[in-house]
């Protein structure tokens, strides 16, 4: 708490009443400057600091209006309280003083018990002012404080989702037997979604999606966690590919998940789990086996236009440690269609809260088959978007789409 006594300025030409009047405040405990006439008194306020001003009317050279409309040009009544201290107690006068920004007036012969609970009065309000001006520039060194904070995180933020994306395949792609093309949409500036395309061994691609509960920081940092798992490493062994007989080849998506589910236990890794679709494709026999974790199943759509579902019984990686996983198997040709998306497609809601479904995203992959697969995912984001309607999104958005070549 602040110990400092008040500064108080008396300014009033008649010696014996500013001297009387000086020495009285100094016994209640105040810091007391004078001032004989206007000039010395404006000199005095414009080199020093007070916190109150006790101010005569009638003075030689400058009076007491004249030294109050001077100090208010650079000090408002609610930080400078000036109390006039007078003879004139006409109504003109105490009109016109408080119009030129006089906080109080009295009138001598002065009552000192009035005037000391006036000046205080006075005080009080300044120091309640000089307090909350005090919390507005804090609050102003703070907001900067955290705008710098908000900048920084931003920046941090963007070069995060620079980076993630830059683990995204890249389009086209130059792959043997198919096209791929892909949409990414988190709802934060991070995603919980991450996905892939890359050759395994010699004649086999491996494919996948990823969705891990949550969003934000915690989300991405485990899905590019998973992304640097489920990448091969060029002549060595992987979590992905194993070394047969010389030859890099493929690990089976069982073996995938059942390993992934081993490392990432939901009870060890914050309550996270991720839900995946692994499928390893044969270019030269256009078979895929697949295996779907707790994920949405994936869509197929055969070239004369059938479309189905390939769905999966296991259980999402991290759920349970003696999860079994099983495979599934088909055969593709020339002209199919496969789309593997993220929950935040189907689980998107409109209005009335009725969930988006797959249904209607089979119908958005249909919408042209002759089309290339980038209109039909902006087909599917559209419908989306559409049908979400102004609702923010609340989950992140993704879908892997590929289609295979003929010989």
């Amino acid at each position: 708490m602040d110990e400092t006594p008040a500064r108080l300025l008396v300014i009033d030409d008649d010696e014996n009443n500013r001297d009387m009047l000086s020495r009285r405040l100094e016994r209640k405990g105040y810091s007391v400057v004078q001032a004989a006439e206007g000039h010395s008194a404006l000199a005095a306020v414009a080199r020093e600091t007070f916190d109150l001003l006790l101010l005569d009317i009638e003075m030689p050279e400058m009076n007491g209006f004249e030294v109050l409309k001077r100090v208010r040009q650079t000090h408002p009544a609610t930080r400078l309280p000036i109390v006039i201290a007078t003879a004139r107690g006409d109504r003109e006068d105490v009109v016109e003083a408080l119009r030129l920004g006089a906080n109080d007036y009295v009138t001598k012969p002065l009552d000192f018990p009035v005037v000391a609970a006036r000046v205080e009065t006075q005080l009080s309000l300044k120091r309640a002012v000089d307090r909350v001006v005090a919390l507005e520039a804090a609050l102003r060194r703070h907001n900067v404080e955290l705008e710098k904070a908000n900048d920084r995180m931003r920046q941090s933020l963007e070069m995060a989702s620079n980076m993630q994306r830059s683990l995204l395949p890249a389009l086209p792609m130059n792959l043997e037997g198919m096209q791929v093309e892909w949409i990414f949409h988190p709802c934060d500036e991070l995603g919980g979604d991450i996905l892939n395309v890359f050759p395994l061994g010699k004649r086999h691609t491996g494919i996948y999606l990823l969705d891990v509960s949550g969003h934000g920081v915690p989300a991405a940092l485990l899905s590019v966690t998973l992304s640097r798992i489920l990448a091969p490493i060029a002549d060595q062994p992987s979590l992905v590919e194993q070394k047969t007989s010389g030859d890099m080849t493929p690990k089976m998506p069982a073996e995938v998940a059942a390993d992934l589910n081993r490392r990432f236990p939901m009870s060890q890794n914050g309550l996270q789990y991720f839900t995946l679709f692994y499928g390893v494709l044969d270019v030269e026999k256009r078979v895929l086996r697949y295996v779907s974790a707790g994920h949405p199943p994936a869509l197929l759509i055969s070239a004369k236009g059938k479309t189905s579902f390939l769905a999966g019984a296991n259980a999402a990686i991290g759920w349970f440690a003696d999860s079994v996983f099983e495979e599934g198997v088909i055969s593709l040709e020339p002209g199919d269609r496969l789309f593997v998306y993220s929950d935040g497609i189907t689980e998107t809601m409109d209005a009335e809260g009725t969930l988006f479904g797959a249904e209607r995203l089979s119908e958005a992959c249909c919408q042209d088959r002759r089309a290339d697969l980038s209109y039909n995912l902006r087909e599917l984001l559209e419908a989306v978007g559409r049908y979400r309607g102004p609702k923010p999104v609340l989950d992140d958005l993704s879908a892997l789409a590929l289609e295979i070549k003929g010989a």
